[in-house]
C-alpha cells in the first residue's frame, strides 16, 4: 500500500497524497467550486479531476517538477523560467472567468485590509514598526487601478510544474478569478528576485517593476500573521519576513 503523505494541513484545509492521487479536504466548498471551475476554464495544463465528494476533491498528480519553493533552493534554466512566464501570459490573456479572485480585491478593500494588518503586526509585537512602515510605504504603488485578467491568485513557484522547459501543470486554483495580473507575477517571483527578468522575458509584455516590488511588500505584510497563527514559519530564511527586511 502507498504511504499517505501530508502535503499541507491547517485549520482551513488539508491536502494528502496517496500515490499519484491528491486528496484535498476543504471545509469551504465555495473554494472547491472556484478551483474546479478555474481548472476547466484555464488555457494552461491543470490536474485532472478524478472525483469529487464533499468535502474531498481528488485530483491526479501532474508530471514534472517545480522550480523550487519560497525559502528553499530554486532550479531551472533561464529558459525554464521564461517558459513559466509564457504560460502565465497565456493565462492572463484568456477570456475572463465569471468570478473575482484573490487578486481582484478592490483598492478600497485592500487598503483597509492592509492598514488593519499593519496595525496588528505592530501592536502584537510581531514585527518592528519601522519595518512595517517602510514596507507599507512601498506597498502603496500596488494600490492603483488595474485592467482585469484571468489570474491564478496563489501562483507560488511550488504550484507550477515543468519538464525541462515545458510547463506540465499548474495546481491549486482555489484563489483564481479576475484580478491584477502583476499580483501573479509578484507571487511567483517572491523571494527569488534574481529570476524575475527571465520570467518577464518569457511573459513578453511591459511590466511595471515598481508594482511588482510593491506587491512583494503588500503580500508579505498581509500573510505574516496568518502564517504564524497556522503553524508556518514566516521568519525562515528567504521567506516573507526576509522579503520585508530586504526592502529596508
Amino acid at each position: 500500500m502507498d504511504e499517505v503523505e501530508v502535503v499541507v494541513a491547517h485549520s482551513e484545509r488539508a491536502t494528502l497524497r496517496v500515490g499519484d492521487v491528491f486528496l484535498k479536504v476543504d471545509a469551504d466548498q465555495a473554494r472547491v467550486d472556484v478551483e474546479v471551475e478555474a481548472m476547466s476554464l484555464a488555457p494552461v495544463p491543470t490536474p485532472e479531476v478524478l472525483w469529487r465528494k464533499p468535502p474531498v476533491l481528488a485530483i491526479a498528480a501532474v508530471p514534472g517538477t517545480t522550480l523550487g519553493r519560497l525559502g528553499g533552493p530554486v532550479t531551472g534554466s533561464p529558459s525554464a523560467w521564461a517558459a513559466a512566464g509564457a504560460a502565465i501570459r497565456k493565462l492572463h490573456d484568456a477570456p475572463l472567468p465569471p468570478r473575482l479572485g484573490r487578486a481582484g480585491r478592490s483598492v478600497v478593500a485592500l487598503t483597509a485590509e492592509l492598514d488593519a494588518e499593519c496595525e496588528l503586526l505592530v501592536t502584537n509585537g510581531l514585527l518592528p514598526a519601522d519595518l512595517v512602515t517602510r514596507n507599507r510605504r512601498i506597498a502603496e504603488a500596488a494600490l492603483r487601478p488595474w485592467a482585469p485578467a484571468f489570474t491564478h491568485g496563489d501562483l507560488q513557484i511550488a504550484h507550477v510544474f515543468l519538464d525541462g522547459d515545458e510547463v506540465t501543470g499548474i495546481i491549486d486554483w482555489s484563489e483564481a478569478g479576475r484580478g491584477d495580473a502583476l499580483y501573479d507575477l509578484a507571487t511567483f517571483t517572491l523571494g527569488h528576485e534574481e529570476h524575475r527578468d527571465d520570467l518577464i522575458a518569457g511573459y513578453g509584455a511591459d511590466v511595471d517593476l515598481d508594482v511588482i516590488l510593491a506587491w512583494w511588500s503588500l503580500r508579505s505584510l498581509l500573510v505574516v500573521r496568518w502564517l504564524i497563527e497556522h503553524g508556518f514559519d514566516a521568519f525562515a530564511p528567504g521567506c516573507e519576513v526576509d522579503v520585508l527586511r530586504s526592502r529596508m
